[in-house]
């Protein structure tokens, strides 16, 4: 009978699957390690890099830090390195290139913050320990001495590797004291969550919750970086829940939260909170390639307009007209808060607003005019739109979810014949503009954009049409228009 595994045998085994990752990285890490430690300097990895080693899960960024300041790192870099930039020198932080790794290296700082922005006051440490202390959480306070040899020593003065074998996050500090100092790290707390699959302990959570009005002292940009994070997590779901169980949603994302208190209209799911989190879990599973943030985001918020078209009816039951409508809007008006670029914001909104129309399909009863703007709606976001409605379906019936996917199956069908025989993808009126002001006699202006709206108009209803079957009905709508 095997003995269990204890927490000192996962530790050994991290810390032994840490040091071959580590070794593998020798031919950056010695000579980068040589050049430090000839010119009388310490050198260290640290933070999510080690972290991450210790997870297997290293990337090509490494992040470092020192006691040389940075103009002596800059001069230790220079002829090593294939790049070097200096966007974060007045921050201690120089930042280079060398084949594909990504270095960052900061000096050792012991910073002080003003609690009014985030911006700390740059104060330079001498030694380790003060520079571990001021992380975010203990997980992210550990380092690894890089010397001529490569990786070395293993430091956790902050027991770093003890949180990370128990799967929690807490913070080297009084977690309010951290808070207080970067508010944003509240918020990297969810971030981690949902990338790590770790919990918060108790008193991270507790302090988060009273200190949730200080993320307001945080750039919007700031806070759309760790929620893209965080939906790209592993666990997006668990950080999402954080978020909203500390108070932190309620601040920016306060649509969200807002869908607790509303029942959904099949009584399926406890609430639409949780009836969009499924949601959220099936899209991503129908993910065939890297995290998908357009839909991620669509699946989570595609039901936020159900608290505002709320309508009870006769007989107990609940309806929510129109509710893709109110969020796409929404959506919109939230995401362009949150500084998101337009394209995103358009293809999110997109999303959400089309997402309720499969459900006119019925049993197929669609004309092929019906599919031909479903697809011209949904555009190149018909790939995304497919996963976005088949995730939709979160009843428990199973019957009733067979029919669903098989009618979407139908659909999906119907599509791809109409493609065969037609160029879905660029719908086009089948006469251009120039064949338009011939036709007519017009100048370019207004009026040639109104008649080609027409034939797009006609061209999706119909399909392809004749050349002089198009001519025929521009002039039969043309001698129905009001002239001057």
């Amino acid at each position: 009978m095997n003995s269990p595994t204890t927490d000192a045998d996962r530790r050994a085994r991290l810390l032994a699957g840490a040091d071959s990752t580590l070794r593998a990285l020798s031919d950056v890490l010695a000579p980068l390690g040589a050049r430090f430690a000839e010119a009388g300097y310490e050198l260290y990895l640290v933070g999510g890099s080690v972290r991450d080693a210790v997870l297997g899960r290293l990337g090509t960024d490494l992040d470092f830090t020192t006691d040389a300041r940075p103009e002596l790192v800059q001069e230790l870099l220079r002829g090593w390195v294939d790049h070097q930039w200096d966007t974060g020198i007045d921050f201690g932080t120089v930042s280079a290139s060398k084949g594909l790794e990504q270095i960052e290296i900061t000096t050792f700082r012991s910073d002080a913050y003003d609690r009014v922005t985030r911006h700390p006051i740059v104060e330079y440490g001498t030694r380790l320990e003060d520079d571990l202390v001021r992380r975010d959480f203990t997980v992210n306070a550990m380092a690894v001495r890089i010397g001529p040899d490569g990786a070395g020593e293993f430091v956790d003065p902050l027991g770093g590797m003890d949180a990370l074998v128990a799967g929690v996050l807490d913070t080297p500090a009084r977690p309010e004291d951290s808070f207080h100092d970067d508010p944003l790290r509240m918020l990297r707390g969810a971030r981690f969550v949902s990338q790590l699959g770790f919990t918060l302990t108790e008193r991270v959570h507790t302090a988060i919750v009273e200190m949730a009005d200080e993320i307001l002292r945080i750039s919007a940009e700031r806070v759309q970086a760790e929620l893209d994070k965080l939906i790209l997590g592993t666990y997006p779901i668990e950080g999402i829940d954080v978020m909203v169980e500390t108070g932190l949603a309620q601040r920016v994302l306060p649509e969200i939260p807002a869908m607790k208190l509303e029942i959904d209209e099949h009584h399926q799911h406890k609430d639409v909170y949780w009836h969009s989190l499924t949601v959220l879990k099936q899209a991503i599973d129908l993910e065939d390639g890297d995290p998908d943030p357009v839909l991620r985001w669509a699946a989570l918020l595609h039901d936020i307009g159900k608290p505002g078209t709320k309508r009870n009816e006769a007989g107990g039951g609940v309806s929510f007209h129109h509710h893709e409508v109110v969020g796409a809007k929404l959506v919109r008006k939230r995401m362009r808060a949150l500084k998101y670029s337009k394209q995103m914001i358009e293809d999110v909104g997109q999303l959400v607003f089309l997402h309720l129309r499969f459900h006119g399909y019925g049993k197929g009863q669609w004309t092929d005019s019906a599919v031909r703007r479903y697809v011209h709606d949904a555009g190149h976001l018909l790939p995304k739109l497919h996963k976005l409605v088949r995730a939709d379906c979160t009843t428990r019936n199973k019957r009733r979810a067979a029919a669903l996917q098989a009618t979407y199956d139908d659909l999906e069908h119907r599509i791809a014949v109409i493609a065969e025989q037609e160029d879905l993808a660029r719908v086009r009126p089948d006469l251009d503009g120039n064949a338009i002001m011939e036709l007519l006699g017009i100048p370019a202006g207004p009026q040639v954009g109104t008649a080609w709206k027409f034939l797009k108009d006609l061209r999706l209803d119909r399909g392809p049409l004749e050349r002089d079957e198009a001519e025929a009905e521009l002039l039969k709508w043309w001698d129905q228009q009001p002239k001057e």
